[in-house]
């Protein structure tokens, strides 16, 4: 039997996961008294050659001395492209020209916007914050531009999509699946396919998605009230969530199986 308890203790968890994250960016990028501010010139002089007054390089605004890691990032090394300057569209791009290596992130999409977050914890985390820089994401006075909210609502908006798919992953979770030359292809369900543990094992199904070219197979529980039911409405079939309008049988496949082959 679902347990609605756990589930929703798990959803609180990541609920409260991407406020605290909102309310982290909020803290990045909000005003901090004590932060330097650098124009690009600058800026520019911390490549970490001999000379240079440090290693430095920006991140969506944000000043970090990478000292620490200059073996990275010092002239020569792999990332030395990244020093001395905001390349923040490199970081998802991975395109290390001098074209690539600005800071206009205006047309990345949310995912893209999360990998660019998960690279500002990556820099909190390991590196020193010192300053700000004046151009596209902070202004003179030190505050965010209108790029820069933009940015965070960009970010946002893919914390609150990832939570969506993960919510959606406890729901449908991926099957298993394997193939070969001689047996053909087979789906099946555990409890813990697609990585998600549960007390339930449930059957494979085509889950079919908007704007997807093909369905893909998760498992789909057979007992219970429907995961959309709120838990005061007692009246359902027992059918878990089979009678979800996206799901598709597989043609061939025994309604109840666990384990769908299909030979070549």
């Amino acid at each position: 039997m679902l347990r609605l308890g756990g589930r929703g203790l798990w959803l609180g968890l990541v609920a409260a996961a991407a406020a605290a994250m909102a309310a982290r960016l909020t803290g990045w990028w909000g005003p901090r008294a004590g932060f330097r501010l650098f124009t690009p010139e600058e800026l520019a002089r911390y490549r970490g050659g001999p000379g240079d007054p440090g290693l430095y390089l920006a991140l969506l605004g944000r000043i970090y001395d990478v000292s620490p890691g200059r073996r990275h990032y010092e002239p020569g090394a792999h990332y030395s492209g990244f020093a001395g300057r905001d390349a923040s569209r490199a970081f998802v791009t991975g395109d290390y020209s001098e074209a690539g290596l600005v800071d206009d992130v205006s047309d990345l999409s949310f995912s893209e916007m999360l990998t660019l977050q998960h690279w500002l914890s990556f820099y909190e985390k390991n590196y020193e914050c010192v300053g700000r820089l004046v151009g596209r994401f902070y202004g003179e006075d030190g505050l965010p531009t209108a790029e820069l909210t933009q940015a965070e609502a960009m970010i946002t908006k893919g914390l609150e999509a990832n939570k969506q798919g993960l919510k959606e992953k406890q729901k449908f979770p991926p099957c298993n699946a394997e193939w070969s030359a001689t047996r053909g292809s087979r789906f099946w369900c555990s409890q813990k396919s697609g990585g998600v543990s549960r007390d339930w094992i449930g059957v494979p199904r085509k889950l079919y998605k908007p704007g997807a070219k093909e369905p893909h197979c998760v498992c789909v529980r057979t007992t219970g009230p429907p995961s959309d039911q709120t838990p005061d409405n007692p009246t359902h079939r027992n059918r878990g969530d089979l009678d979800h309008p996206s799901l598709g049988e597989y043609a061939g496949c025994p309604p109840l199986a666990i384990t769908c082959s299909f030979l070549l």
